[in-house]
């Protein structure tokens, strides 16, 4: 297949061919991936992958299985080393980073399978998020936000996490991930293996997040949920980026729908 993006021509940085700066350029991008390559053993998995998270924006990755999601999210995490290729967080490379120290520069990985302790309480699931703010005045002050943010959180408080449906545990993760103030949030997967109906809570608290200020990055097997919420969206294939652009243009896309999702935009997810 030929690649058919949707771009103004830019490159990753948001330079032109020649070098000139576009509005809009690195500045409102909090996450850069350039010409990014990496894989495992003696195989290549990603093949010089690029794109941009721009600031504030929900920005969705879906592509069939085997594309190279989890790969890439593994790399812009640290839990992987590229083999060439860079990711720069506001300007500054992430990439040869350890997993401690890109979450430290304010980048938060939620990963797909469920991640809480489940013999321990929600309560002290959420506060283990804030264990490097080394201040307990501070950790008190932002459970007391974030379950603000998510009310139905602070009744659940005294609950054991592994009591929690998969829903409600997935909302718990979003809560400890907001602990540390992120500038940016990977989500993998987040509705997988959820019923509809809580699928869509689940939407409607990475919505909230967004709207509260918040960068995420997305990788989502429900492409046309996704896609529908996200300003900007990613399609993979065979390790490479296939198509990117808003998450309407994705979309409506009709090849990439009639591939990926499901047959016309208009059809039911």
């Amino acid at each position: 297949m030929t690649d058919m993006p949707v771009t103004d021509g830019s490159m990753p940085d948001g330079s032109m061919p020649d070098g000139s700066i576009t509005t809009g350029s690195v500045t409102n991008n909090v996450l850069v991936v350039d010409g990014l390559t990496a894989g495992y053993g003696g195989g290549d998995v990603l093949h010089e992958v690029s794109f941009a998270v721009p600031e504030g924006s929900i920005t969705c990755i879906v592509g069939p299985n085997g594309a190279g999601k989890s790969t890439l999210l593994a790399v812009i995490s640290g839990l992987l080393k590229s083999r060439s290729g860079q990711v720069l967080h506001r300007g500054k490379r992430l990439t040869g980073k350890n997993p401690r120290e890109i979450l430290r520069a304010g980048v938060v990985h939620v990963p797909q399978n469920h991640s809480l302790f489940r013999e321990m309480t929600v309560t002290e699931n959420i506060e283990l998020g804030g264990y490097t703010l080394g201040s307990k005045t501070l950790v008190a002050d932002r459970r007391a936000a974030v379950e603000a943010l998510f009310p139905d959180i602070g009744s659940w408080g005294k609950r054991k996490a592994g009591s929690l449906s998969g829903g409600q545990q997935r909302l718990v993760e979003f809560a400890r991930c907001l602990m540390l103030d992120p500038d940016l949030i990977i989500l993998d997967e987040p509705s997988m293996g959820l019923a509809p109906k809580t699928m869509r809570v689940v939407f409607a608290a990475v919505k909230e997040m967004n709207a509260r200020g918040k960068t995420i990055l997305l990788v989502e097997q429900n492409a046309r949920a996704g896609l529908r919420m996200a300003g900007h969206g990613v399609v993979m294939e065979n390790g490479r980026v296939r198509l990117a652009g808003s998450g309407t243009e994705v979309l409506e896309h009709p090849e990439i729908g009639a591939l990926y999702l499901g047959g016309r935009p208009g059809s039911a997810a």
